[in-house]
């Protein structure tokens, strides 16, 4: 082998090692799954076509992220922020509930927990990670400027110093701070006006007995076990319908009505942006097997389940999380599940 095809390969090597958290990283900023793993592309492809000039000024790592904090601010400049149901409109009554759709780059995307949480030894680390891409907090970081957006990311979650983010963006630490800080009042504002939602609590034995719960209320859609496991003021969203429902009587209402056609679904256990989710399978009529229906992400706090977001565009969800969108029988399901 020449030294020329080692050091090709050894540099596709060294920038594959940094590929997890810098999705992680344009994931948080774009608040899309697919945009980010373009703009991660986009990323690797600059990095190794300019590595020349590179020339180790400072290290790869910070490199990479300078580069791919540059494709992802050319991304927001169109302005579009990604957001939940609840951040667009008020809960509708199950009475006047009718789903409508609205365009894929209305909301923000689910994300696969494999693909944008590297592996860490430091619990605490991966205790912060985890936060940092759960559904409301990625909603309120779309609600701050890109830029205000690059600092908060870099400073609070990837725990960069202010000279080191100033260097990446080309600016001083002063502005950093002050970014920051801006960035800051903006969440503790949302914060206060409730928009950010209880996260889930770490997955101790309470929570995995509340999600066996879950699974068997739901599976059996037996709606006065699952009212006694929701939160009285829950919320349901199902995106890409910009209708979502509070309280347990307009969610067990839906259920029972407009989402009849769910009943006979089975649950498969997904890790989906630090939350404990399941891939949805609904009967099919036509096939007598299952069909991929939701990736669901469930919010708890205080032993009850505050949140159920239901992601239903499965041609696009259940390939990136792996999944296949059919089971010729339930056996079949049951077998991939084990």
């Amino acid at each position: 082998m020449s030294d020329g095809t080692a050091a090709v390969e050894d540099l596709d090597v060294r920038l594959e090692r940094h590929r997890t958290e810098l999705t992680g990283y344009c994931y948080r900023m774009l608040g899309s799954s697919f945009e980010a793993e373009d703009a991660v592309q986009d990323t690797m492809v600059r990095a190794w076509r300019s590595h020349e000039k590179f020339e180790g000024r400072s290290s790869l790592r910070s490199w990479l992220y300078r580069i791919a904090t540059n494709v992802c601010l050319d991304m927001l400049n169109a302005g579009n922020k990604r957001a939940r149901p609840m951040d667009l409109t008020d809960a509708t009554p199950l009475a006047q509930a009718a789903l409508a759709p609205r365009p894929d780059h209305t909301w923000l995307e689910p994300m696969p927990d494999a693909r944008v949480l590297p592996t860490v030894g430091d619990p605490a680390e991966a205790a912060v990670a985890k936060e940092s891409v759960r559904l409301a907090f990625m909603a309120a970081l779309q609600q701050l400027p890109p830029k205000q957006r690059a600092v908060l990311i870099l400073r609070e979650v990837l725990a960069w110093k202010a000279s080191e983010v100033a260097e990446l963006l080309g600016t001083s630490v002063a502005s950093v701070n002050s970014a920051l800080q801006r960035a800051r009042a903006t969440l503790a504002e949302r914060s206060e006006q409730g928009a950010d939602a209880a996260v889930s609590d770490a997955l101790d034995e309470e929570q995995r007995g509340l999600l066996e719960r879950y699974v068997a209320a739901f599976e059996g859609y037996d709606m006065t076990a699952l009212t006694a496991l929701l939160h009285e003021d829950a919320v349901m969203t199902m995106p890409p319908f910009d209708l979502w429902l509070r309280g347990t009587p307009d969610i067990t209402g839906f259920m029972t009505t407009l989402g009849s056609a769910c009943a006979g679904s089975r649950l498969l256990p997904v890790e989906v942006n630090g939350l404990p989710g399941f891939a949805q399978y609904k009967p099919d009529p036509e096939t007598g097997g299952l069909t991929a229906w939701a990736i669901q992400a469930l919010e708890t706090s205080g032993g009850r389940i505050t949140g159920l977001h239901c992601f239903l565009d499965t041609q696009r969800w259940f390939p990136l999380f792996g999944l296949p969108l059919q089971f010729e029988t339930e056996a079949d399901e049951v077998q991939q599940g084990e």
